[in-house]
């Protein structure tokens, strides 16, 4: 049996072949109305964003890592909110920050 940082059992957690431990923060999430396509931090400071997610938690819009103002990831810290999605459609992509991977 592998235990992670907190004692818990990882190996039951994991995915098939070696997989990384399934993000148990998916299971949590409330289905949310994404806000407005935009990043109002940006706005507000007159600065651009590369690309926009939403908080899956709770539909703040606001600008990714690769984007000047990083608001996204501010959005977290502020909040514990863990994952955010790109806001484009059809992309399946997801990022939970507590466990710093797409899930």
């Amino acid at each position: 049996m592998t235990l992670d940082a907190e004692g818990m059992n990882v190996t039951a957690r994991a995915g098939l072949n070696g997989q990384a431990p399934r993000c148990d923060h998916i299971d949590l999430l409330p289905a949310v109305e994404p806000g407005l396509p935009e990043c109002k931090e940006c706005l507000a400071l007159g600065q651009t964003w590369t690309r926009l997610l939403v908080c899956l938690t709770c539909g703040w819009v606001a600008c990714s890592d690769d984007s000047r103002g990083s608001h996204a990831r501010a959005h977290y810290r502020e909040t514990d909110h863990p994952v955010v999605a790109v806001l484009d459609p059809g992309s399946t992509w997801r990022w939970c920050y507590v466990h710093r991977r797409t899930v």
